[in-house]
């Protein structure tokens, strides 16, 4: 593991987190991508009312096999808090070892039991879990038994089957188990761009006395009240919604400029790599660009045409 201001310690204590969903309004968390979550893009959200953040998923066998990837999958500091460390796990003990691992340095681990890509459940990860209540379980009460911090905290993310009750079932076994709380992206593992049910998310939550936080097409501020409001949710979680405009969650319908400098800055300040740093600038500036424009931009190949485009095209702030 690395960070980025090496000669700061991380503060450990940084209490509840579990306090967050006290606050009377929904808690505001910042999803887990890969490429895309990692520290710089954090710092961004962070900055825009973004209250909880989590890291790209890690397959924790491979963390724990190699310090290589230790180092190159986990980087924080000092200011990187609320975080959740998203793990990939088949058995309990390579899970609770990496918890033990990133613990004095986040306030949870997540199990994901929630991606739905082909590679990851035919090694046994992500959403084919759903279909393992007893495993994911034992992963549950291992993490709980080897982290000696109560506040440390156990989320999950999963998707939904097509029989409700089968989920409902999970979500209360994990809840006996300990889980601090559950994220619901709200469609099977089949499904991909089909509409996102909400009802299926308003079902879980009903069935439960722990926070449940809704996941998919939240993209505004309206879609967080609409959401909440149809399915009596403790939280949102966005994804594409956040790399289109990293502000959201502090109201703002497009990526503000003030947004985009922040982004050019906090990315130099990281030694974010080019292709990274070019990425999430073409997600943030597709609404407030023009096709000709996008054209251009998309295309660029170095950081010092990307600071050229951007002072001749929207000038400084």
């Amino acid at each position: 593991m690395t960070e980025v201001h090496s000669k700061l310690p991380v503060d450990t204590d940084s209490g509840n987190i579990m306090d967050l969903f006290n606050r009377g309004r929904p808690v505001r968390a910042c999803a887990p991508m890969v490429r895309y979550s990692k520290l710089a893009f954090r710092c961004l959200v962070r900055k825009y009312d973004c209250d909880v953040c989590f890291t790209p998923m890690i397959i924790a066998a491979d963390f724990m096999r190699s310090a290589k990837a230790r180092d190159s999958e986990f980087t924080t500091n000092k200011t990187d808090r609320p975080l959740i460390v998203q793990f990939a796990a088949k058995d309990a003990q390579t899970l609770a070892d990496a918890a033990c691992v990133v613990s004095a340095f986040s306030d949870g681990v997540d199990l994901n039991c929630g991606c739905p890509q082909r590679w990851a459940m035919s090694e046994g990860y992500g959403a084919c879990l759903i279909n393992k209540p007893e495993l994911v379980k034992d992963m549950v009460r291992h993490v709980r038994n080897q982290i000696d911090n109560p506040n440390y905290a156990l989320p999950i993310k999963i998707r939904i089957h097509k029989d409700i009750r089968k989920t409902v079932d999970l979500c209360q076994k994990v809840e006996a188990a300990g889980v601090s709380w559950i994220t619901v992206h709200g469609r099977t593992a089949d499904e991909r761009h089909q509409p996102v049910h909400y009802d299926a998310i308003k079902t879980i939550k009903d069935s439960l006395s722990i926070p449940v936080i809704a996941n998919g097409d939240i993209k505004s501020m309206q879609d967080v009240e609409a959401i909440c409001e149809l399915t009596g949710v403790d939280g949102v979680m966005a994804a594409r919604g956040l790399l289109a405009n990293p502000a959201m969650f502090a109201g703002y319908e497009e990526t503000p400029l003030q947004c985009v400098w922040d982004w050019v800055d906090i990315a130099v300040e990281h030694r974010t790599p080019f292709t990274c740093f070019h990425h999430h600038l073409i997600y943030m500036l597709e609404r407030i660009s023009s096709q000709p424009e996008r054209r251009v931009f998309n295309n660029l190949s170095s950081t010092s045409t990307v600071m050229d485009f951007l002072h001749s095209t929207y000038g400084s702030t």
